[in-house]
């Protein structure tokens, strides 16, 4: 399979892009050896791009210290065959700008900001924050739209105006508004970025640059294959490739746990890096869980 990252105006970052977990030992601590076996694994099979420290990567439980030396050493496995992003996002601008200024001094070729959670800032507020942190880095900025978790979504019209920032250049869109992401992708040029597995193909089609995967940590192919038939012209295809991933993207993100806390579930029971312990508040899926997940996995890998 052809791992190149192709980064066109399109897909700056790749197209087939990882959430990628945080993987720690089992007293708790960052284990670099796990996340380096676990990002050489990604980009073999087929992911362009590794998201570091978001949502996926327990970024909330993380100290600076950690993520800039987990961006240290992605970066070295990648050993540039993919991209590296690290996710900077706090809510505070302050904080966020020290972690971007942190990731670019590390070697991330590109940075996840998240709005602000928690305070829930006005339109005007959330466009300050971005703008001061794009004012604050050279490298390219991916802005993080999922207000089901930060209580304020970045609203068309004030993601129209962040697209005229030179570093602004993409968005990871789990904002479940299919019309808006329409409205700011006929308006700008941000590359667009589905955030939610279920929406690959969906948003592809409509002319997105990819997606930032949570369920590719343990099936990285499977999601590398529906944009690969796509691009080839097969849609029919594409749209089968789709399917195939619903059963497990359902049981990852539909089984009352975070996503990070059942994926690793399932990286643990497939013996892979990147599986064992969250840090609290999460705490591990249970065995009936992990038993379910792999069942559905192994269906996946069947169908395949």
């Amino acid at each position: 399979m052809d791992t190149t990252a192709p980064r066109s105006p399109r897909s700056p970052f790749g197209r087939a892009l990882c959430a990628m977990v945080t993987p720690f030992t089992d007293d708790g601590a960052l284990d670099l050896t796990a996340a380096q076996r676990l990002a050489d694994r990604l980009v073999a099979g087929g992911c362009e791009g590794l998201v570091l420290s978001g949502t996926t990567g327990e970024s909330p439980t993380t100290t600076d210290a950690e993520k800039s030396d987990l961006v240290r050493a992605v970066c070295e496995a990648a050993d540039g065959r993919a991209t590296v992003i690290a996710g900077v996002g706090t809510s505070d601008t302050r904080h966020t700008l020290a972690l971007a200024r942190q990731a670019q001094r590390a070697g991330a070729d590109g940075l996840l900001a998240v709005t602000p959670y928690y305070s829930r800032p006005p339109q005007d507020a959330v466009e300050a924050h971005f703008r001061e942190l794009a004012d604050a880095v050279d490298v390219p900025v991916m802005l993080y739209d999922i207000p089901g978790r930060t209580g304020t979504r970045i609203e068309p019209g004030t993601m129209i105006r962040l697209a005229a920032h030179p570093r602004i250049v993409a968005v990871k869109d789990c904002a479940y508004d299919l019309l808006g992401t329409q409205t700011v992708m006929a308006a700008t040029d941000l590359a667009y970025y589905t955030g939610c597995d279920e929406y690959v193909l969906a948003l592809y089609a409509l002319g997105g640059a990819g997606y930032v995967s949570t369920v590719a940590n343990a099936a990285p192919r499977a999601f590398r294959a529906i944009v690969d038939a796509y691009d080839a012209g097969d849609t029919a295809e594409a749209a089968r490739r789709q399917r195939l991933t619903v059963p497990l993207t359902q049981a990852v993100m539909s089984a009352g746990l975070p996503g990070t806390v059942t994926v690793k579930a399932l990286l643990a029971a497939l013996g892979l890096p990147g599986g064992g312990p969250v840090r609290a508040p999460l705490r591990p899926a249970g065995q009936e869980v992990a038993d379910g997940l792999l069942r559905v996995y192994e269906e996946l890998v069947s169908a395949s």
